[in-house]
């Protein structure tokens, strides 16, 4: 079976990592969505909601594709949690060459931590790819429409946050 992990704050999840989590079932059996518990980013979601509103949003996703998803909270090295879950294969979403000089980065120093887990990137869907979090949540947070940016109950958790 192979094994995909797909890591993030997902603080909340967006349509462009639903893009990347739907195209990423095609290269694999699981795919892990590593929700990373990263206390210095101060989410704006709890780890119980945001695992919560990913399950929701992957459910019929996983029906569809024939491919199991399961959220992982984690707080250890990215390379660790691979080894946790039984990952062969690291997801990286990218929307623009900043994000590549990063991840760049990131796999290099993954590679020399351990050479069997492989890293893929998938470029986010044109429509989807100025999509972040951190902007979606500046819009809510300032009244503005996120509804092309996120799923309905996204975007109605945010509301009610924001209220």
């Amino acid at each position: 079976m192979r094994v995909g992990l797909y890591p993030g704050t997902f603080d909340p999840i967006t349509l462009g990592h639903i893009d990347i989590i739907r195209r990423a079932t095609a290269l694999v059996d699981k795919l892990v969505i590593g929700v990373a518990i990263n206390r210095d980013k101060g989410p704006m979601f709890s780890l119980e909601e945001r695992v919560a509103m990913i399950e929701a949003e992957c459910q019929k996703l996983g029906e569809q594709t024939g491919t199991q998803i399961v959220a992982h909270p984690f707080e250890n090295l990215l390379i660790d949690c691979a080894r946790d879950v039984g990952a062969s294969l690291i997801v990286r979403g990218l929307r623009a060459v900043a994000d590549f000089e990063y991840e760049f980065q990131m796999v290099g120093m993954n590679r020399v931590l351990d050479d069997s887990v492989e890293t893929v990137f998938l470029m986010a869907e044109a429509r989807h790819q100025a999509i972040a979090s951190k902007l979606v949540k500046e819009i809510a947070r300032l009244g503005g429409d996120v509804s092309k940016f996120v799923t309905p109950l996204v975007n109605d958790a945010l509301t009610e946050r924001l209220a």
